[in-house]
């Protein structure tokens, strides 16, 4: 694969350039949680930066997300932490060869004495529901999912029920074991707004994690620091940041790339790439971009904000080929490669 060239500048964005719906002071009022929710998760996770923006995300624009990583990085504890410092409900189901749809979304009982059947609610029926080990579950497990994950309802002997709102689905999956795992059809890769691949400690972090978790009794649980209440109001504040019509033709040519490689004089990278991001692509990554600028305690979108989450959105997204996989040039290359060539505005 070729070298990547240098990337170039961004131009420097200020509020006084754009037109935004949202005061400076609204967006420093309802976004003031996002600092303690990320500190109330650095009391139990070292580092993570990236886990956490991501989360916080996730709340933020109603999308699921994919924790990718090795056994031992903490992505089931970042998410029960989660689920700690939201004032919402969890459940964790670990995903296995033999699960059921309907461990997952419920069944009908049949009651012998009033001769009727009723209906008893899966762990599915929940704010925030971890898939742990989403891999290792059979197609119709993952089929009873996607509906979940895409509609928001699920069926159960023929009668439809919504979710509880909001409703996101953390999913964990260990990339370097095979046996016994399924994997993940395109169509529900899609449906996860962001993937987020958990890397391993620097020796500092990992110097800070064994301190804190070599007890009997470590500290697995953080302090509650916001409401579903909040959350729904941060929503709407996030769905009235500006994004300028210029970045988002720069979204869309970024998506268009990746299904054109040629059309950024970046025909090389055709060998590597079978299908590119499909349009969810483009959406995800304009409501992603307002998050973060959210986060940022800004009222308008900037090329940092779309740069900066478009990994997450696009890696899973983008379906190498086996030459790809030969020489070792993984999406995250690829996409670094989109960012780095596709004018900014």
């Amino acid at each position: 694969m070729p070298e990547p060239d240098s990337i170039s500048p961004m131009p420097d964005v200020t509020s006084s350039q754009v037109n935004t719906d949202v005061s400076p002071e609204e967006i420093k009022d309802a976004s003031s949680w996002v600092s303690e929710l990320q500190a109330s998760l650095g009391e139990v996770l070292v580092g993570q930066e990236a886990l956490g923006r991501d989360l916080t995300i996730a709340l933020l624009t109603g999308g699921h997300v994919l924790l990718e990583g090795v056994p031992g990085l903490a992505k089931s504890l970042a998410v029960s932490c989660l689920a700690d410092a939201v004032q919402a409900t969890f459940s964790r189901l670990q995903f296995t060869p033999d699960l059921l749809p309907s461990d997952l979304v419920g069944t009908e009982v049949y009651d012998a004495r009033e001769h009727t059947f009723s209906v008893r609610k899966g762990p599915i029926f929940a704010n925030f529901v971890l898939a742990d080990e989403i891999n290792r579950a059979p197609a119709k497990v993952q089929s009873a999912l996607l509906e979940a994950m895409q509609e928001r309802h699920v069926s159960i002997g023929g009668d439809t029920m919504k979710l509880p709102h909001p409703f996101l689905v953390l999913a964990t999956q260990n990339p370097i074991e095979q046996d016994g795992t399924y994997p993940l059809p395109e169509a529900q890769l899609d449906r996860f707004a962001l993937k987020t691949v958990v890397g391993y400690p620097s020796a500092a972090e990992e110097l800070e994690i064994m301190d804190r978790m070599s007890r009997t009794a470590p500290k697995t649980h953080v302090r509650q620091v916001v409401s579903l209440d909040v959350i729904e109001k941060s929503r709407s504040i996030v769905d009235r940041i500006h994004l300028d019509d210029r970045l988002g033709r720069y979204i869309v040519d970024l998506v268009q790339a990746t299904r054109d490689p040629a059309s950024v004089g970046l025909g090389e990278l055709a060998p590597y790439l079978q299908y590119g991001a499909s349009p969810r692509a483009s959406i995800w990554l304009a409501l992603t971009s307002r998050a973060n600028a959210f986060m940022e305690h800004r009222g308008y979108v900037t090329p940092a904000d779309v740069k900066a989450i478009a990994p997450a959105v696009l890696r899973h997204r983008l379906l190498t080929t086996y030459e790809a996989e030969a020489e070792g040039v993984t999406s995250d290359d690829l996409v670094a490669r989109f960012l780095e060539t596709v004018p900014v505005p």
